[in-house]
């Protein structure tokens, strides 16, 4: 299932030797003291990347830890991860990002951090962005904070440019997202405040605007309506350099779920109406969203376990976002969001299923369907949103770094 390979959609054995594919034929003989992976309906991709997860650590360990969330994203198909600066301390100088780096050296999944844009992440100051890109940050933006300071944005942008940097920019003006769900019918019915689909579209044409002032390369990430697919759509028509990527359970739930005041559907960007649904479906579908994102953000249960207004925003997603997905995408669609759009976006290595290249691979069976419970959870942290709905997909695990977890 790698588009870019000449074996797509062909049924192949595939030998790998010390982390190298050396042959693709329709069938290798088994020789001794070589390992057999043979599983139901067994598919392979190049690696999947997931551009938005957060794990806690430093700071946060309860929530989870950097070893334990890598071993997660492995078992779930994730080849490589793009961490963001959600942690304590936040990860806005180059010794932060050496400390990510250097914690995930021993696991499968590869860890590439977001830094924070601005200095603690206040929107005030603009970070060391090309010292921290020179020990490693692939992207710079503050985790869920739009940066309000419009002089700041403008400058972040510009100064980029110097060493082609990615600058992200959260699609929510803070200001009117004074809430805890879509406003809406449903937000009025349960008594909740609303957050407006104004309040991202707003931000959106905000940055939009700046990036066509300025140049440079903009992704914004999460997006959650349909006139924010409309606004993105125009401003690629125009030629601009951005991106953005939404979170797979925008794609697949509503704010129908909400009426039992289940705080794992507290998140951020809010679930929207079906309409939104339908149209970042489309959206992902035609290519105006780039890429797709479990936006995994574990929380204690201390955070979580509160009445709706006081419970923090964020699901675990990683476990999931297959399963999810294949539930309402063709698989083609899913896959070059989890594969080549990212890992091109975000500079990183593009791997292809062919004779010479090294072995990046998920494995998964794309029909096998069933309902996500706790006993698929491998997080620390509970707090599933897919929690008791049905999937269709079954993640085996991944070959890569000449190790294999499944």
């Amino acid at each position: 299932m790698d588009s870019n390979s000449k074996f797509y959609l062909q049924k192949k054995d595939v030998l790998i030797e010390k982390g190298i594919i050396t042959k693709i034929t329709s069938k290798i003989p088994e020789r001794k003291n070589t390992k057999i992976i043979q599983l139901d309906n067994l598919h392979i991709s190049n690696g999947w990347f997931d551009t938005s997860v957060c794990f806690g650590e430093p700071g946060f360990e309860e929530r989870e830890t950097i070893k334990n969330g890598l071993k997660t994203a492995a078992k779930s198909g994730f080849t490589a991860i793009a961490i963001n600066p959600n942690t304590e301390p936040l990860i806005d100088n180059k010794s932060a990002v050496a400390f990510l780096i250097g914690k995930s050296e021993d696991s499968l999944t590869s860890l590439y951090p977001i830094a924070n844009l601005t200095k603690q992440g206040k929107g005030e100051e603009i970070a060391e962005l090309f010292d921290m890109q020179k020990s490693g940050a692939i992207a710079f933006g503050d985790y869920k904070i739009a940066t309000s300071n419009v002089n700041v944005m403008k400058i972040a942008l510009q100064y980029a440019q110097n060493f082609e940097a990615l600058i992200m920019s959260f699609p929510q003006e803070k200001t009117i997202a004074n809430g805890y769900v879509n406003e809406g019918k449903n937000s009025t019915k349960l008594g909740l405040k609303g957050i407006p689909a104004l309040a991202e579209e707003l931000q959106i044409a905000r940055d939009l605007l700046l990036l066509a002032y300025t140049g440079g390369k903009l992704h914004i990430p999460c997006i959650s309506t349909s006139n924010s697919v409309k606004l993105i759509a125009d401003a690629k028509k125009k030629g601009l350099n951005v991106t953005c990527s939404v979170a797979v359970h925008n794609l697949v739930l509503t704010d129908d779920e909400l009426f039992d005041f289940n705080t794992n559907y507290k998140v951020s960007p809010p679930l929207r109406a079906k309409k939104d649904c339908n149209a970042l479906r489309k959206g992902l579908k035609n290519g105006t969203i780039d890429m797709l994102t479990s936006d995994h953000n574990p929380i204690d249960v201390e955070n979580k376990k509160v009445t709706f207004e006081r419970a923090m925003f964020g699901s675990i997603g990683l476990e999931s976002l297959f399963g999810f997905a294949n539930s309402v995408l063709d698989l083609e669609t899913i896959l070059i969001s989890l594969t080549t759009n990212p890992r091109k976006r975000f500079g990183l290595p593009i791997p292809t299923i062919e004779v010479g290249e090294t072995a990046d691979l998920t494995l998964f069976n794309p029909e096998n369907k069933f309902v996500f419970t706790k006993k698929q959870i491998l997080s620390t942290s509970k707090n599933a949103i897919a929690l008791n709905h049905k999937l269709q997909g079954l993640v085996y695990g991944v070959v890569v770094k000449n190790k294999i977890m499944i």
